[in-house]
């Protein structure tokens, strides 16, 4: 039986080598709901750009692909291997990979090749991880080894992989002669006693962003770091619309009311309802921080109260396209609000809002369900997140 009370967090944040366009490294992860198992994969192609980037996107898929079948890991490397295109100057087929399998209950498989080790951390320290050894034939290359780990992951444990754009980070330097390698740990370490719920994706974030610190601000190789977190769900409401029985009013409230974790009114309508039902005060803000959209409103009790149909139209297109730098607005708070919860049930009011029926209204704004269907697809698929609907 699945395990409710936990979560398992799964990030990744990446930057380009300095002066290139792309990334040569790849991550790839998936959440199969009917195994519930999420696998992630982090590869690095030999050398940088656009090649490395081919090389590394091929092995990530690969690697993604063989292991959701439960193929043999051994088949899977030797497949990736005599797969992947021989460089033309070095006149070998190479890049690394790192797998991830995990299943709800935490049980978990790692296989690494030629990648940086992973790091675990319990309780904010370092934990060794007991690995089999396993020989690769090759012809192009001499000793090279699988490295195959299986243990449970416990609540609160962490696990931490990276690239060598991250390890090898600060190489030459004084105080780093022979790179960050050495140093990665003890900054992890660091960074857990400070903040010790931190997000996946914060720390992943914070590690690669130390790395580029450490080459002066312009990275020497593409640099990536994928966090895996196990821990209680972070959990967020979103309430958007009216219910379709002005009876079932009072019931929306108490839910708003009794949910435990953040809360988010989407809808003029849906916040009056609120305010009604559970006699809290409601006041506009008019501080306008997104031209495309009316400004927020307060009221006691709730993280963020925006607009409707407008607002989770934005919505959508952030989490599709990304969110532009120093953007902001109120579509934003609400896509940072939602990439830092783990479980998000939107409550979707079913009656008809007359103002959505106006020909003239551009016409992305969809019926509110279809938009938040959109949203639901794009949190599963894209971010891993755990997502109910509920109409009401």
């Amino acid at each position: 039986m699945k395990e409710s009370d936990i979560f398992i967090e799964v990030d990744c944040f990446q930057k380009n080598k300095a002066g290139n366009i792309v990334c040569g490294d790849s991550y790839m992860s998936q959440k199969l709901k009917e195994e519930d198992r999420i696998i992630s994969v982090l590869s690095d192609g030999l050398g940088s750009g656009i090649k490395a980037s081919v090389l590394s996107t091929m092995t990530a898929t690969m690697a993604m692909n063989y292991t959701a079948m439960n193929e043999s890991i051994l088949q899977t490397a030797l497949s990736i291997i005599h797969t992947l295109p021989k460089d033309m100057v070095r006149k070998i087929s190479y890049s690394t990979f790192c797998i991830f399998d995990i299943d709800c209950f935490g049980n978990t498989r790692i296989v690494e090749y030629e990648s940086p080790a992973v790091y675990l951390f319990r309780r904010g320290q370092a934990v060794e991880i007991r690995k089999k050894k396993i020989p690769i034939e090759r012809e192009d290359l001499e000793n090279t080894f699988l490295w195959i780990s299986e243990f449970k992951l416990e609540k609160e444990d962490r696990l931490i992989c990276f690239s060598d754009g991250v390890s090898q980070s600060g190489m030459g330097s004084s105080n780093m002669p022979f790179g960050w390698d050495e140093g990665v740990g003890i900054y992890i370490a660091e960074t857990l006693s400070q903040y010790p719920g931190i997000s996946a994706k914060e720390l992943a974030r914070k590690i690669v962003l130390r790395a580029e610190r450490n080459d002066n601000y312009r990275l020497l190789d593409d640099t990536s770091c994928c966090v895996i977190y196990r821990r209680t769900p972070r959990n967020l409401l979103i309430c958007t619309g009216p219910p379709y029985d002005e009876k079932k009013d009072r019931y929306l409230a108490e839910k708003v009311r009794d949910f435990k974790g953040k809360k988010v009114l989407c809808g003029g309508t849906t916040a009056t309802i609120i305010s009604r039902e559970l006699q809290l005060p409601l006041q506009v803000s008019m501080d306008i921080t997104d031209k495309e959209l009316p400004p927020l409103s307060y009221m006691e009790g709730i993280d963020l109260i925006t607009e409707g149909i407008l607002t989770l139209s934005k919505v959508e297109r952030l989490l599709t396209q990304g969110i532009p730098e120093k953007s902001q607005g109120p579509a934003n708070d609400l896509v940072n609000l939602i990439q830092n919860s783990d479980k998000i049930t939107f409550i979707v009011g079913t009656r008809i809002n007359v103002a959505h029926q106006d020909p003239n209204l551009p016409v992305e704004l969809e019926i509110r369900r279809n938009v938040v269907k959109k949203i639901k697809y794009l949190l599963e698929t894209k971010f891993l997140k755990d997502v109910e609907i509920t109409y009401l």
